[in-house]
C-alpha cells in the first residue's frame, strides 16, 4: 500500500489555525469565566480546562500539520526532529492567527461581563487597573487575579504592592522551566524509541495533562503562558480593542516580550535537548 500523500502546506497551515483557536477559545474562555464571572473554583479547574482543550486540539487537527499549536513546538521541532523551516513562518503565522480569531470570540461573548466587572472596580479600560480585564487574554507577572477579587474599588496602593513582588528574571525562568518540561515530555511520548510511551492515539492525553501540571504550579506566577501564540495572539487583540499599553507596552516594557515569548522559544530548545541528550540515547535502538 503506498504511504498517504502529506497534506498541502496550506492544509496544514488551516488545520494550524484552527487547532490553535480552540486552544484559545477554550483555554482563554476558561480564563475569562472564572475572572469575570468565578465559574470556576480554583486554579486546578482552569488548568484542567486548559488541558482537555489541548488534548481536543491535538486529537483534532493532529493527522493533518502534527499539531503543533505552539510556535515554541514549532521551533523545536525544526531545530531538533527536521521540521522543515520553510514550514515555520507560515505555521506561526497559522498559530498566530487562530489566537487573534479565538481571542475576538471571547470579547463577543463577554463583553458584558468585561465591562460590568471595570464599572464595579472603577477603572478605565486602558487605564492602570485595567490589567484585571486585560489578563483575560494576555499574561502578566504576577497574576493579577487579586485586583479583581471582592467588591471593593480598585486601589492604586493595592496594585502597587502586587507590581512590587513581580521579578522579572524569576517570571522569565518560570516560564523557560516550565515551556522545557513541555517539551520534554512532548518528545517523550512521541517518541517511536521510547518504550514508555503511551499506547498509540494516548499521547495528547498526556501533553494535556502536563500542561495542567504545569498551570497548577506556574500560574500563580505568571499566568503560565508556554506558548507564544497563546500570549501575543490575544495580547494583540487586546490592544486594538481598548486596552492599549496596558496590553501592549512597547519598548516602555519588554517583559511581554521577553517573558512570554523567548523564555518559551527558548524553554523548547532546551526541553528538546535535555530528552534528545540526556535520555533519547538510552530509550531505545536507532
Amino acid at each position: 500500500m503506498a504511504p498517504t500523500p502529506e497534506p498541502p502546506l496550506r492544509r496544514q497551515v488551516v488545520a494550524e489555525l484552527i487547532g490553535t483557536y480552540l486552544l484559545i477559545l477554550f483555554g482563554c474562555g476558561a480564563v475569562h469565566a472564572a475572572v469575570l464571572t468565578g465559574a470556576q473554583s480554583g486554579l486546578w479547574q482552569v488548568a484542567i480546562v486548559w488541558g482537555v482543550a489541548i488534548m481536543l486540539a491535538i486529537y483534532s487537527i493532529g493527522s493533518i500539520s502534527g499539531a503543533h499549536i505552539n510556535p515554541a513546538m514549532t521551533i523545536a521541532l525544526a531545530v531538533h526532529r527536521g521540521f522543515p523551516w520553510k514550514n515555520v513562518g507560515p505555521y506561526i503565522a497559522g498559530q498566530l492567527t487562530g489566537a487573534i480569531l479565538a481571542a475576538g470570540t471571547l470579547f463577543i461573548l463577554f463583553s458584558p461581563h468585561l465591562a460590568a466587572l471595570e464599572k464595579l472596580k472603577g477603572v478605565e479600560r486602558g487605564q492602570p487597573g485595567s490589567e484585571m480585564t486585560a489578563m483575560c487574554y494576555g499574561e502578566y507577572f504576577p497574576a493579577p487575579g487579586s485586583l479583581g477579587s471582592g467588591t471593593e474599588p480598585y486601589s492604586a496602593e493595592k496594585h502597587a504592592e502586587l507590581k512590587a513582588k513581580g521579578n522579572p528574571g524569576q517570571a522569565f525562568l518560570a516560564e523557560l522551566l516550565g515551556t522545557a518540561v513541555l517539551a520534554f515530555v512532548v518528545f517523550a511520548v512521541t517518541d517511536d524509541r521510547n518504550s514508555g510511551r503511551p499506547a498509540a492515539g494516548q499521547a495528547p492525553i498526556f501533553i494535556g495533562l502536563t500542561v495542567a501540571v504545569l498551570i497548577s504550579v506556574i500560574a500563580p506566577l505568571t499566568q503560565a503562558c508556554f506558548n507564544p501564540a497563546r500570549d501575543l495572539g490575544p495580547r494583540l487583540f487586546a490592544y486594538f480593542a481598548g486596552w492599549g499599553a496596558i496590553a501592549l507596552p512597547g519598548f516602555t516594557d519588554l517583559s511581554w516580550l521577553t517573558v512570554y515569548i523567548v523564555a518559551p522559544m527558548a524553554g523548547s530548545l532546551v526541553g528538546g535537548a535535555v530528552y534528545d541528550f540526556a535520555v533519547r540515547p538510552a530509550a531505545g535502538k536507532n
